[in-house]
């Protein structure tokens, strides 16, 4: 199997220019390299895709067939250079995702969200939380997105966030109010008044740890 390590290297590289970040998916075809390798198979085989799979025996079908799935997407790239290679089945482990339906959260249960921030444990920290509930409720943003704010992505002047490695790795622009800049700008001179700028570039933290690796 000499050439599959080169072959999942060289098809990462094409995903990746693509604008996928594909993080999960290394690292399950590192696994699974690593399970042919043991097996002693030379190339991908619907057999050892399947065995692969359905390891170990007690994980759900969702997991089945997402582990499936991410063999097929490698097996597909590897089948144009290794005629012997075999691209599992679609309905092999077939599986459908219940999508959740989404919660649109009312402006008086936003006001209860923020309400309920001040039982939190330090007065910094309620403001963190406070500014940051507030600005996912004017923005629409995700709080992956959020929480990954730094304070050069904060353009006060212009009255703009500049969202980072969003979708698809993708940048953007999001247009703030006025009333959002001024409260950004508030809650970054408390912060910078407990000196917690040279601690972390993060725009979200409080104290002794940043919102993202809290959240």
């Amino acid at each position: 199997m000499s050439g599959l390590p080169q072959a999942l290297m060289d098809y990462l590289r094409l995903r990746r220019s693509l604008g996928y970040q594909l993080r999960r998916p290394e690292k399950l075809l590192q696994q699974f390299l690593d399970y042919l390798e043991a097996a002693g198979a030379e190339t991908i085989t619907t057999e050892h895709a399947l065995a692969w799979a359905c390891q170990p025996k007690e994980v759900n079908s969702g997991w089945r067939s997402q582990r499936l799935r991410v063999v097929r997407g490698f097996a597909k790239h590897l089948q144009n250079l290794d005629i012997h290679a075999e691209v599992p089945p679609r309905d092999l482990l077939p599986w459908r995702a219940q999508c959740a339906s989404p919660y649109l959260y009312t402006e008086q249960e936003i006001v209860a969200l923020i309400e309920a921030a001040k039982t939190l444990s330090s007065p910094l920290r309620v403001t963190t939380y406070q500014t940051l509930i507030g600005l996912l409720a004017v923005t629409g943003m995700r709080v992956g997105e959020a929480i990954n704010l730094d304070r050069d992505d904060f353009d006060a002047r212009h009255g703009l966030l500049v969202i980072r490695h969003a979708k698809l790795n993708k940048t953007r622009e999001l247009p703030l109010h006025a009333t959002t800049v001024a409260a950004l700008r508030c809650y970054l001179g408390r912060r910078d008044r407990q000196r917690l700028q040279a601690k972390s570039p993060a725009i979200f933290a409080a104290e002794n740890a940043t919102v993202r690796s809290a959240v």
